[in-house]
């Protein structure tokens, strides 16, 4: 029962938040010096006529006020209608399915990575605190968070793509392939992935440092080792257990992170996702298919933020017993 209360109140807070999301996109579309209509033309503007281009604006509704159009696009939003990308002439459902499975196998693996490298290297440093292995480790944590993603996979892209030649540039598939193949698919998948995990995980590793420290000096940890219980044995059965509750909490807080970085990642890297395709739509104003992605980011971050209580209170009983969440 914790769970549907937690998932119906989730959904309650949701409605709201995704009703003004969607209506701050269209009021800053709105008071946006950027002409869609010019933009839809490109170097056609110079000779199309007045009269050419209001009707194209009409067409578009984007003469009508500002509460119609968005009443308009919600009501066909309801019913599955996402309009028509300006720029890519198609569907705007038919891009983002297009678009949006290699966007998850990159965000799937970076996360599995991003937690491995967290999980391991935070433990890491906090058992051996102010050692050379942690000062290594934190020291490495603190530079990746300093530095921008899109930096570090320019960087990536410089020492192993151009200088070392042991990986792809960016892309899907070579130049030359015609189709996709698993092994040149593994091989182009390598460095947006551990690029991606790589920039996120940093937080992640830190938070879980000061989190097992500060485990390891409660009573319930120096009693088990007051009694002969190994170090490892009370690091990983009594102080990870007890360290790693908040980090379900802060995972689904980080969300928004990873969202971005996943777009930059795939501008990089020319990955054909739809995290990348938002900078695309935006550059073309493409109000459109901008606006389904917005819309489909702040799913993504109210999903991610739902998995995390749910995922608290399989960790804490005690959740479920107060009732919490």
């Amino acid at each position: 029962m914790t769970w549907v209360r937690i998932v119906a109140w989730r959904a309650v807070m949701a409605a709201p938040l995704l009703l003004a999301v969607t209506f701050a996109m269209f009021a800053l579309a709105k008071a946006s010096p950027f002409d869609p209509v010019r933009q839809y033309l490109g170097d056609r503007a110079m000779t199309t006529g007045p009269e050419i281009a209001a009707r194209i604006r009409a067409n578009w509704g984007l003469d009508r006020p500002l509460v119609e159009q968005y009443v308009t696009w919600l009501g066909n939003l309801v019913t599955g209608d996402l309009g028509e990308s300006r720029s890519l002439r198609l569907p705007v459902t038919q891009v983002i399915g297009e678009r949006l499975g290699w966007t998850l196998l990159v965000v799937g693996c970076a996360l599995a990575l991003m937690l491995v490298i967290g999980l391991v290297g935070g433990t890491l440093a906090a058992w051996r605190r102010d050692s050379w292995p942690d000062r290594l480790i934190t020291g490495t944590a603190f530079a990746v968070e300093a530095a921008p993603v899109f930096w570090v996979g320019l960087l990536a892209i410089w020492v192993f793509a151009v200088k070392l030649g042991w990986l792809p540039a960016g892309g899907l598939t070579d130049a030359a392939s015609a189709t996709v193949t698993l092994p040149d698919l593994l091989r182009h998948l390598v460095l947006p992935v551990v690029v991606l995990a790589f920039s996120q995980s940093s937080w992640l590793l830190l938070f879980v440092r000061e989190s097992v420290v500060g485990v390891l000096r409660e009573d319930f940890v120096l009693g088990a080792r007051a009694r002969g219980l190994r170090s490892r044995t009370a690091l990983v059965r009594h102080a990870l257990r007890s360290a790693l509750l908040p980090f379900i909490t802060i995972m689904g807080a980080r969300v928004p992170e990873l969202v971005t970085g996943a777009i930059l990642v795939e501008a990089v890297f020319s990955w054909p996702g739809v995290a990348g395709t938002t900078i695309k739509a935006a550059l073309a104003v493409d109000f459109p298919l901008l606006a389904a992605l917005t819309l489909l980011a702040t799913v993504a971050v109210v999903l991610g933020n739902l998995l995390a209580d749910l995922a608290y209170t399989v960790a804490d009983p005690r959740v479920r017993v107060l009732g919490v969440g």
